[in-house]
């Protein structure tokens, strides 16, 4: 096998494994902030997780817009639970990017509930003093935030009767 077929088998091999890693960096994006739709109409939930560097919180701010755009959704629920002190490298931008979720889907007609927030991160938000935390709406589970969305939206929750 002469040297040429074997670089040109080798930048083939390089060209896959960089499809590969490509393929796998947006599988990360795509499960770093996960949407899933509620069982209230219009409403939508998303849990994040992992460590929130800015460039993934901002990241995370446009997919969340985008989705919100192309489909019917009015009321989008954070769900921090899964994020603690550790996960929140700077907290200046974490601050930063808060504001930046709030007012962007704010500015598209979207009601933001946030839920799960742990006493650190609470302790983090509100030593920030920042502008949004008087017109938060949190709740400390999705639970409680869907029957609040609920009694909003006038709906009940029964169970069927199977008789």
């Amino acid at each position: 096998m002469s040297d040429n077929v074997k670089i040109e088998m080798l930048n083939e091999e390089i060209k896959m494994l960089n499809q590969k890693v490509d393929e796998c960096e947006q599988l990360i994006k795509d499960l770093s902030a996960p949407i899933i739709q509620s069982i209230v109409p219009e409403t939508i939930l998303i849990p994040f997780n992992g460590i929130l560097y800015a460039e993934r919180f901002e990241a995370m701010i446009v997919k969340i817009m985008d989705y919100t755009f192309g489909h019917n959704v009015n009321t989008a629920v954070i769900d921090f639970t899964a994020i603690s002190k550790k996960e929140i490298p700077d907290l200046v931008q974490f601050q930063k990017c808060m504001e930046n979720l709030t007012a962007a889907l704010k500015l598209m007609g979207v009601q933001v509930l946030y839920v799960g927030f742990t006493p650190a991160v609470t302790k983090i938000l509100v030593e920030s003093r920042l502008d949004i935390l008087k017109e938060m709406k949190t709740f400390s589970s999705f639970r409680t935030a869907l029957q609040f969305l609920m009694k909003e939206k006038g709906m009940i929750f029964q169970k069927a009767d199977h008789t």
